[in-house]
């Protein structure tokens, strides 16, 4: 009874807080997040829905293979949005390839925002050389675009490992490259918010009282600093998204027998000019529609945490 009465606690004044009125107040933005949820769902329950599944190789065709969607002439309902050069399914390969951009887009984001915040609370908790080091690397890493970052991170790594393992190693590679190519926004953002934060007088009474400075960075300062981050890691999602799928394009990221969003425009991209438009179309759509949902809500976002744009 206690739970359920805190519950709706929370839940009254989450409904009465600014951020919900400036949710509802956004037309844009409730379309926006419609649109999220219905991709997110779509690729975490895509073995429940997806007619097909793409990575069974039994219950492939080949004699199915550029089947055209279904209100054109020779479409099959058992292919809605038509099938690729091997038969599967593109609705299915959508789905199953949402839940691996997604995987790496999440992953990659978290990879970037531990290793940033870490950087940018020692950054600017401690100062001196140790922060001018930090920053330095940071600014290096800046003057190149991430999409060179994660190609250089890409081919070192699969230069180090053998052949045989690139397609076993390729989902984590990506993450690891992506996550290392952004985490430079967040070292800098988290840095110059400590560097306020650590003159106030509640960090100043935990030094006097001997609290570690480890445990003054996460138990006091890292709370303050958390609203930039998320504002942050929401755009970078779109970012990391698209980086995945660029890669994948180039031939670097996801091997072409995994039905990532990038992996199946690339595959796409040979039979666009064949007639074949749907196998690169379909999917090249949902990536735009989804990247563009995900930076709206970033964008919002960052105007409802900041009450100076209220």
């Amino acid at each position: 009874m206690q739970i359920t009465v805190r519950f709706l606690d929370t839940f009254r004044r989450a409904a009465d807080s600014d951020i919900y009125f400036s949710f509802r107040s956004s037309r844009l933005v409730m379309v926006a997040t419609c649109v999220t949820a219905v991709y997110f769902l779509a690729a975490i329950f895509a073995p429940l829905i997806a007619p097909q599944n793409p990575f069974d190789l039994a219950s492939l065709q080949l004699l199915d293979a550029f089947t055209p969607p279904v209100w054109m002439e020779g479409g099959d309902w058992r292919f809605p949005l038509g099938a690729d050069d091997q038969g599967r399914d593109v609705l299915s390969t959508i789905m199953y390839g949402s839940r691996i951009s997604l995987a790496v887009g999440f992953l990659a984001v978290l990879l970037a925002m531990l290793i940033g915040i870490a950087a940018g609370l020692v950054s600017g908790y401690f100062g001196g050389t140790v922060d001018a080091v930090i920053m330095r690397i940071a600014d290096v890493q800046l003057s190149f675009p991430a999409i060179l970052i994660a190609l250089l991170i890409d081919g070192v790594t699969r230069g180090v490992v053998p052949k045989e393992e690139h397609d076993k190693i390729a989902f984590f590679v990506l993450i690891l490259a992506i996550g290392l190519s952004l985490w430079v926004q967040y070292a800098r953002t988290v840095r110059g918010s400590v560097m306020v934060e650590k003159n106030k007088e509640y960090v100043q009474a935990a030094r006097v009282i001997g609290i570690p400075p480890a445990l003054i960075l996460v138990r006091h300062v890292l709370p303050n600093v958390m609203g930039p981050v998320l504002v942050i890691s929401t755009i970078n999602l779109a970012i990391a998204i698209i980086t995945e799928a660029t890669l994948s394009f180039l031939g670097v990221g996801a091997p072409p027998t995994t039905p990532s969003l990038g992996t199946l425009i690339r595959v796409g991209n040979n039979f666009i000019f064949s007639g074949e438009w749907w196998i690169c179309i379909f999917p090249g759509f949902v990536l735009a529609t989804l990247v563009l949902a995900v930076n709206l809500l970033g964008d919002w976002l960052r105007d409802a945490l900041n009450p100076k744009l209220r």
